[in-house]
């Protein structure tokens, strides 16, 4: 690897110069995008391999092109690692992302024009869960639920049932992108059934956690569908996997391919392989636990130095900062502050946000990155302080660069897998 290195500042030192800054970057601050994390270095060394060449349209035995032996051999391994690591009937793992993911299944089991029951995107959804400005908000009639912001996001769902009897929806479709709950997919189950719907869950940014089983499995609810990036908490290749029930086998196998994508990233089912068979190992449960232990206690010291939190904490491993209410600057001010002294975070909606999507009133936040490099409660006490007093004392250039010197001397500590 050093060698392509090598040949790469060579051949062409305008990319290698971007490579180098970014690893730089990534090992001088803290990620605390809830959504983005370091992978395995072998799924690194995977990535980079020949895999890469190789064309695999179709399925294991039965492959559009030949030389197929070890591609085979690879999608096997991750299809089965996956169904025993969510305990499901059915895996595939050729999605290239999230969003494609998502409408394979939508396309699989539904028409043009059916209605799916969704969580409302600024209180929490996904863009893929039929946001207006979604292409799948145009294909399919999405109708959003809400949560309740005055009881710590419940969802109400007596009035969840009673929305589901007067659109009677052909899909139940639950998870989230910023919500700080765990769900409750028995109950949602149970909404489904009583109108005769279809079950989704998107775990996307808790697939790694249902892994590590710290948050409920929906399969174990008996939801049809499970679909989850494979990167975030499960720490792997992006990607994209579904797991569903066996009678849903055949209609998602041919949504993929060729309904939505030609040949899969064979690199990237590499990777999927690896991680899942790391997820299905003891030391990734404690991990997970972890992740979880780190958020509760990040949480604990922003409220702590009177930073509001959307739900008032946290269940999983993301947080939601008002930093209007209690900071007085919106989000995108708050990410960009943070930027500069080496923490990264996101701006994001709050419900019923006033505020418009590129100037929000929120800033979200997540564990697991950190919790990978090795981060403890103790560290995310401190990350607390770090954050709070770079947004309340903004102004004071001598002070942010302070807590800059002392976040990178702290990020020296704690290596980044595949990097240090």
């Amino acid at each position: 690897m050093d060698a392509y290195r090598q040949l790469l500042a060579k051949t062409d030192p305008a990319v290698y110069a971007a490579l180098i800054g970014e690893e730089k970057r990534q090992k001088a601050g803290i990620e605390l995008i809830p959504s983005e994390n370091y992978t395995y270095p072998e799924v690194l060394a995977v990535l980079g391999s020949v895999f890469t060449n190789k064309y695999s349209e179709g399925y294991p035995g039965r492959r559009y092109y030949g030389g197929q032996e070890f591609t085979d051999q690879i999608e096997t391994l991750a299809r089965d690692r996956a169904k025993t690591l969510f305990r499901g009937e059915h895996a595939n793992v050729q999605p290239l992302s999230g969003s494609p993911m998502n409408q394979a299944v939508y396309f699989a089991v539904l028409k043009p024009g059916d209605t799916v029951l969704a969580m409302d995107l600024s209180h929490g959804g996904h863009l893929t869960h039929g946001a207006p400005v979604s292409h799948m908000g145009k294909v399919f009639n999405f109708v959003r639920y809400k949560t309740i912001p005055d009881r710590a996001g419940a969802i109400d769902f007596d009035a969840l049932l009673k929305q589901a009897k007067d659109i009677r929806p052909k899909m139940v479709l639950c998870g989230f992108s910023s919500y700080p709950r765990d769900l409750d997919y028995k109950a949602f189950k149970r909404i489904a059934d009583e109108v005769g719907a279809l079950t989704m869950a998107d775990v996307s940014h808790i697939g790694g956690l249902i892994a590590g089983n710290v948050l409920n499995n929906p399969l174990d609810a008996g939801f049809d569908f499970l679909t989850t990036t494979t990167h975030k908490s499960l720490r792997g290749p992006r990607g994209g996997l579904i797991v569903c029930k066996a009678v849903h086998a055949k209609a998602v196998d041919s949504s993929v391919f060729p309904g939505l994508q030609g040949g899969p990233h064979m690199n990237a089912v590499a990777g999927a392989a690896i991680t899942f068979g790391k997820a299905l190992e003891p030391a990734f449960q404690t991990y997970s636990k972890q992740v979880l232990s780190n958020a509760r206690t990040l949480a604990k010291a922003l409220m702590d130095r009177q930073v509001a939190l959307v739900t008032g904490g946290t269940e999983n491993h993301l947080m939601v900062m008002d930093v209007v209410k209690s900071l007085g600057l919106d989000g995108r001010e708050a990410e960009r502050v943070l930027d500069e002294v080496g923490i990264t975070t996101n701006k994001q909606v709050i419900p019923d946000d006033p505020n418009p999507p590129l100037r929000p009133s929120g800033v979200r936040l997540g564990t697991p990155a950190a919790t990978t490099r090795g981060m403890t409660e103790r560290d995310m006490d401190r990350l607390g302080g770090w954050i709070a007093d770079a947004l309340r004392y903004r102004a004071d250039a001598t002070r942010i660069a302070g807590i800059k010197r002392e976040v990178e001397a702290f990020c020296a500590a704690h290596p980044v897998p595949g990097l240090d």
